[in-house]
């Protein structure tokens, strides 16, 4: 499971930072990538990666800004040229349907796939299957805007094969059966149970993806334990009036998120245009002073979230 961070920049695109875009990457959990917002640009900044628009097969957008959707319409048509032909899953704020379809009908623009729209009017689970769940929660901007929080559903224990060396089990499908808990006949009769050579199950990771909000409780709630946080840092401390008239948080009040949810690392994002140079460090060293594992991300950014590996600080 990797973070790559396609666009960091807030409002309007800079030299240094291209409009809010994120991929989710779980090409070892499920072969497949997960976008959340598709800012304006986002398909060049695609060109500079492995990404391949093909793999990605949800898109969640955080609410019907400009800054967070104007590259949609023009991902989705290249999607078709570049080999993407399964469908596609869209979430989003109610609007998003008709945005999409308008552009892509006023545009005469074809697509060879089915997008299967979900707008999103309440809170709560949004996608849930034998490996993951995903929720998200109203919270505090100028229009409807989501938070998602992406559970990892838990990883079975490892097969204790010096438990099994008794039984002199070949490579195959019988371990495999054990790997998976079921019960295995050998051909002396005797029955195992694969429960019994398992290790203990390992915890699933949590990623919480915060869009465009005022401070809220809310956002504690979404992030409550999670391995990352992303969430916007438009504006330093300083700025905490201008943040709030403009329905944004600071760099301190997403760490004040971050503490208070008990998260393992926050990554700050959507950043103003003002914080270049060394400016950069007011932020970061705003968040530091409350929640010191926080960095500020930059595009193309990526982070490895490990399994049982919280706490670790690598890039």
């Amino acid at each position: 499971m990797e973070l790559e961070f396609l666009g960091t920049g807030a409002g309007v695109p800079s030299k240094g930072r291209n409009l809010s875009s994120l991929a989710l990457k779980l090409l070892n959990e499920r072969n497949e990538i997960w976008l959340f917002d598709v800012g304006e640009g986002t398909q060049q900044q695609i060109l500079s990666t492995n990404i391949r628009p093909r793999k990605i097969t949800k898109i969640f957008i955080t609410h019907l800004h400009g800054d967070h959707l104007f590259g949609l319409p023009g991902l989705l048509s290249s999607r078709s040229f570049q080999g993407g032909d399964t469908p596609l899953d869209l979430y989003g704020p109610p609007g998003i349907k008709q945005y999409v379809q308008t552009s892509i009908a006023l545009s005469d623009s074809h697509l060879g796939y089915q997008i299967r729209y979900h707008e999103l009017k309440d809170g709560g689970i949004v996608f849930e299957d034998k490996t993951f769940k995903i929720s998200c929660q109203q919270v505090d901007h100028r229009i409807l805007c989501y938070g998602y929080r992406i559970e990892e559903k838990p990883h079975p224990g490892e097969l204790l094969m010096d438990l099994l060396a008794d039984y002199h089990l070949p490579n195959g499908p019988i371990l495999g059966q054990l790997k998976r808990g079921e019960q295995v006949k050998l051909a002396d009769g005797r029955v195992l149970n694969g429960f019994d050579f398992l290790g203990p199950s390992q915890s699933g990771r949590i990623v919480t993806i915060i869009g465009d909000t005022r401070y809220t409780d809310a956002s504690v709630q979404l992030a409550r334990n999670a391995d990352v946080l992303v969430h916007e840092s438009t504006l330093a401390g300083s700025e905490k009036k201008m943040a709030h008239r403009h329905y944004h948080s600071t760099s301190a009040q997403a760490a004040q998120i971050a503490k208070k949810a008990h998260v393992q690392k926050l990554l700050l994002n959507h950043i103003s245009a003002r914080y270049v140079g060394h400016k950069f460090y007011e932020l970061l060293n705003d968040a530091r002073k409350i929640f010191p594992n926080t960095y500020v991300v930059k595009d193309f950014d990526q982070f490895e979230i490990k399994l049982n590996q919280q706490g670790d600080d690598s890039q």
